[in-house]
């Protein structure tokens, strides 16, 4: 069995969380800087067994795409070009930065540790792994 790779992607940040490889556990990998991207993918797939990559939907609150999905779907044909082996899902990532700013208030980082954007993303990356685990 392969892990699952979650990416959160940004314009300028993406977030990258992976799962154990019996698929059990989520847990964020890194945020790397998103003209990068495709670059690490394609270094990490070369060390490890990923069967999966889970990329964010972002949804406005009446489900029509959001801006950022502009940006996206250029992401995801270089993806299916550059690594068409591992297929590709899309998960909705709604409130996922808000959950992870309340995950960082909860697990008690100070608030200067709490503006590190690069920390949000690879959470909220984590978050979208794990909503999609708990769905399975």
């Amino acid at each position: 069995m392969g892990r699952i790779l979650a990416i959160d992607f940004g314009k300028k940040r993406t977030g990258i969380a992976i799962t154990d490889e019996l698929q059990i556990i989520a847990s964020g990998l890194t945020t790397v800087f998103t003209e990068d991207l495709i670059t690490f993918l394609k270094d990490y797939v070369l060390k490890e067994k990923v069967e999966l990559f889970l990329v964010g939907k972002p949804k406005q609150m009446d489900y029509s795409d959001s801006e950022s999905e502009a940006l996206i779907i250029p992401f995801l044909k270089e993806l299916s070009k550059k690594i068409p082996q591992i297929p590709v899902q899309r998960v909705d990532e709604r409130f996922t930065s808000k959950m992870a700013f309340q995950t960082m208030i909860d697990g008690g980082l100070k608030k200067n540790q709490r503006k590190n954007k690069a920390l949000i993303d690879e959470i909220s990356a984590t978050i979208i792994l794990q909503s999609y685990l708990y769905s399975k």
